[in-house]
């Protein structure tokens, strides 16, 4: 019985493993992204797209039209924290908390798909604030 649970015992300390390792590859993707926003360097943000949003943008010129019209809190951003990731039909997302330039503060909702390049952003979607109500 001891060699089985040896074997369940490296499996499972594997998988967190690898859980750590895609966790911190997914938050350094985001980051390098949002940083280069801020920089400008809008090629080196596109190359963090996903090969579906390159083919819908077609360049980084239209990608980057769309970022700043779209989300303006991702092309001006000035604090990031990363928050849970969730695993839902074979897709990953990833939130974090977005704070503008101007100060206002989002959740925002990465699409993060695994290709052979390593981690892309497949999309973002801007959650509702929670209600806060009393």
């Amino acid at each position: 019985m001891k060699p089985v649970f040896a074997i369940a015992l490296t499996f499972w300390m594997g998988l967190q493993a690898s859980a750590a390792y895609a966790l911190d590859a997914i938050e350094n993707v985001i980051s390098e992204q949002l940083d280069a926003f801020n920089d400008r360097d809008i090629p080196k943000a596109y190359g963090y797209a996903s090969p579906m949003i390159k083919r819908i943008f077609g360049g980084h010129d239209n990608f980057a039209m769309m970022v700043e019209r779209a989300f303006p809190m991702v092309w001006d951003n000035a604090d990031k924290r990363f928050m849970s990731l969730r695993e839902e039909a074979g897709a990953v997302f990833q939130k974090v908390f977005v704070r503008g330039d101007d100060g206002a503060a989002f959740i925002l909702e990465y699409k993060m798909i695994e290709t052979e390049a390593g981690w892309l952003i497949d999309g973002v979607s801007v959650l509702p604030a929670p209600d806060v109500s009393a």
